[in-house]
């Protein structure tokens, strides 16, 4: 049983500010040992800020005040920047969410978590190499030695996660701050770095966990602390919080969870949702026998799919799967080895890229990260007229009406993409998909990297535009809540193999293929919650 008598922090009326402007606004919260607390709420509600200000990480040009800030029975409102460099590594590992920006790629995995073997004098020099495979090994790293000696480019998703961790518990600290740790991963990594997690804290380390997954939150969290512009405005114990929320903000996050349960409605509003049956005797999109290799490597293996008039194909499976590479071959970016795609039952793969160029707007693309696909010089309105093929004349009043469509306001047009929030920015990728009218989205992870609130409003987009112009998705995501609430067939992907398909219902609830029964048991549950609502599938 946890107990709160000897908390390691303690915080009372937290304040951050940036210049005049104040993001945190009088919290307070305390961590013990061997507890997890987790902090939700949207992008923007100041959890990451209140994490990184326990640590005097809140950022240049930071205040930071509290009416009483003790760490480890120290006052840290005294702590001069020596003291939280001591602190940070010895006391406390930060885990954040993006890997492969928080190691430095210019070093090896193993030089990286030596580091913090040196800095903190945890063990003899000459016992520093085992010591960096014993940590890799703890946190499930197959190969150690091997991945020990390789940069963090040349490692998956999962494993630079778990090697980010290695880092972060090297010097056994009391305390872990973990901030947004398995948002992006696919559902079997984000299990096993749950578990080693929970681990740590059965071990007797604190946890303070940052997550707009209220499924993640639900597996790990003793107690809960919900924030909204900057302050907690409901706090309790996990189970409580999640059952029986006491706030219409609390309330509002529980209900844009989407789930088996959710299907049929509106996330934002819970409201039914009409939507005109599939066609199923217009097959739009069709891929027979694919296979493609990268060197000895076969990505995808006698991969076959149709997908129809207004229907919505899930692809599930985890990383290294095929997904991606089955999304490429879909769009024609990639050629297969062997089998063809065809778009209205005529050739697609294989043509001349002349050939194809016409036929490129009826399918189009949205990404899990379009800034990463936008020219950051251009305006949203550039970006969104770019493949239309319109007279200049009619261009504009085209990208105002196609931002209307997706709720975003005219002024957006003369933004670039960076001024924008993540959830405006995927609004930006969704017009500029469907300003040809294209016939097939593919949506390769669109919704991975948003809060659960901006999720559910972009997914209730979607639907709204594929009930007002019948387009045909295939939809690709780790998630197989959210592929559960939107799709009407799913294809389960291993190792570039198909290994079950179906209605997405039978395949979720009766899984056949043992590798199906794996992922649907590794998804994070949220037991007795207000409303009905569960996510197990």
């Amino acid at each position: 049983m946890t107990s709160l008598v000897t908390p390691l922090v303690t915080v009372e009326n937290l304040r951050v500010s940036f210049g005049d402007t104040e993001v945190v606004h009088g919290v307070s919260l305390s961590i013990a040992r061997g507890e997890c607390v987790a902090i939700v709420g949207e992008s923007g509600s100041g959890k990451s800020v209140t994490a990184r200000a326990l640590l005097g990480l809140a950022g240049p040009g930071s205040s930071v005040r509290a009416s009483a800030f003790r760490v480890s029975g120290r006052d840290a409102l005294a702590f001069a920047p020596g003291d939280w460099r001591r602190l940070r590594g010895r006391f406390a590992g930060l885990v954040l969410q993006d890997a492969l920006v928080s190691l430095d790629p210019l070093r090896t995995v193993g030089a990286e978590i030596a580091e913090v073997l040196a800095v903190h004098d945890v063990v003899a020099r000459a016992r520093r190499a085992d010591r960096v495979l014993d940590l890799l090994d703890a946190v499930g790293v197959p190969e150690p030695e091997l991945r020990a000696r390789q940069h963090p480019h040349q490692l998956s998703g999962g494993l630079r996660q778990r090697a980010l961790i290695a880092s972060a518990i090297a010097a056994n600290p009391e305390l872990i701050i973990a901030d947004e740790p398995t948002t992006a991963l696919d559902v079997t990594v984000q299990a096993q770095i749950l578990r080693l997690l929970a681990e740590r804290k059965a071990a007797g380390t604190a946890l303070l966990l940052i997550s707009h997954d209220l499924a993640v939150v639900a597996s790990i969290a003793d107690r809960i602390l919900v924030m909204k512009d900057g302050q907690i405005v409901e706090e309790g114990p996990a189970r409580e919080v999640l059952a029986a929320p006491a706030h219409d903000y609390t309330c509002a996050l529980l209900s844009a969870v989407p789930s088996a349960a959710s299907r049929g409605t509106r996330l934002t509003s819970g409201a039914p949702r009409s939507r005109p049956a599939p066609d199923l005797s217009a097959r739009v999109l069709a891929g027979a026998g694919l296979t493609r290799s990268y060197g000895p490597r076969r990505v995808n293996d006698d991969v076959s799919f149709t997908l129809h008039e207004g229907e919505t194909l899930g692809v599930v499976g985890e990383s290294g799967s095929g997904k991606t590479t089955l999304a490429r071959l879909a769009l024609g970016l990639l050629e297969p080895d062997t089998g063809q795609v065809t778009l209205h039952g005529r050739p697609w793969s294989h043509l001349r890229e002349r050939e194809r160029r016409p036929l490129r707007p009826r399918i189009q693309l949205i990404s899990q990260n379009p800034l990463d696909s936008f020219d950051p010089r251009h305006t949203v309105g550039r970006l969104v007229a770019e493949p239309l093929r319109l007279p200049r004349t009619e261009r504009h009043a085209r990208v105002l009406d196609l931002l209307a469509r997706v709720g975003l306001p005219p002024e957006t047009a003369a933004r670039r993409p960076r001024e924008l929030s993540g959830g405006q920015r995927q609004r930006v990728a969704i017009a500029r998909a469907l300003g040809p009218r294209p016939d097939v989205l593919v949506c390769d992870e669109p919704v991975s990297a948003l809060d659960v609130s901006i999720q559910a409003q972009v997914l209730d987009l979607l639907a709204d535009l594929q009930a007002e112009y019948g387009t045909a998705m295939l939809f690709i995501s780790h998630d197989l809540g959210v592929v559960h609430h939107v799709a009407d067939r799913v294809l389960v992907m291993k190792d570039g193999r198909v290994v079950e398909e179906g209605g997405v219902g039978e395949v979720f609830t009766r899984p056949r293929h043992r590798y199906t029964r794996e992922l649907v048991a590794a998804v994070p549950s949220m037991e007795s919650i207000g409303g009905g609502l569960s996510q197990r599938l």
